[in-house]
């Protein structure tokens, strides 16, 4: 079974090479690497031409930057991370089992880089959430069968909470495989903006969303 992993990127050129030589024993294993940039004006594109298998262009914004990376890959599945995200060593074995097993979708466990206590929490609570309501986030490194997106279609073009909607339509083919193997996921965001300020705002346009506000009313407050 060939993994296509996709990776939407914006100006990461201080994270992207870090990533992508993590990713080098899954090429050489058969497997292949898809970046897709939004638009970058620093070294994420020089940088990523020299590690992945194909870097593509697109207009900024996850969801429609995953998608165009859905139209160009070749896997039997599909692995979408983010550029401060790292693998842990057998995740592709771990994926491909969970595939066999007839999961159509699946996630890892999430764990943040930062030290501080609340990472902890936050994890926990992260994990424990999306096994009990199927909805994932995409810092746990989303994978879907190829067969998944035929029946769901991509991702929709929102420009937040793509992963929560994306999660729900495929939750209607099965519950995800929860995967306990790690993923390590950068808490730079936690951390630039306040641990606890960071959360609450999460939460609240988690429970705007909802209730009915647009995502793209969210995604000005968000940002």
């Amino acid at each position: 079974m060939k993994v296509s992993i996709i990776i939407p990127v914006l100006n990461e050129a201080e994270h992207i090479a870090d990533t992508l030589v993590s990713l080098a024993s899954y090429r050489s294993q058969g497997h292949e690497v898809i970046v897709i940039d939004g638009g970058s004006n620093d070294d994420t594109v020089s940088i990523s031409e020299q590690y992945a298998d194909r870097v593509l262009y697109s207009d900024a914004g996850r969801a429609m930057q995953m998608n165009s990376g859905i139209d160009e890959a070749s896997g039997d599945a599909l692995l979408f991370l983010h550029a401060d995200t790292r693998l842990p060593a057998d995740a592709v074995t771990k994926l491909i089992h969970a595939v066999e097993d007839g999961y159509f979708w699946g996630r890892f466990n999430v764990r943040l880089s930062g030290k501080h206590f609340m990472f902890r929490i936050i994890e926990c609570m992260m994990n424990l959430r999306s096994c009990i309501t199927g909805v994932v986030t995409g810092d746990q490194a989303i994978f879907v069968s190829h067969e998944s997106i035929e029946i769901v279609g991509a991702y929709p073009r929102l420009p937040l909470m793509e992963d929560v909607v994306f999660s729900k339509r495929l939750r209607k083919l099965g519950w995800p495989a929860c995967i306990r193997q790690q993923v390590v996921t950068s808490s730079r965001r936690w951390e630039d903006k306040g641990i606890l300020r960071t959360m609450l705002l999460m939460w609240r346009l988690r429970l705007l969303f909802f209730l009915g506000v647009s995502a793209d009313r969210l995604a000005r407050q968000y940002q």
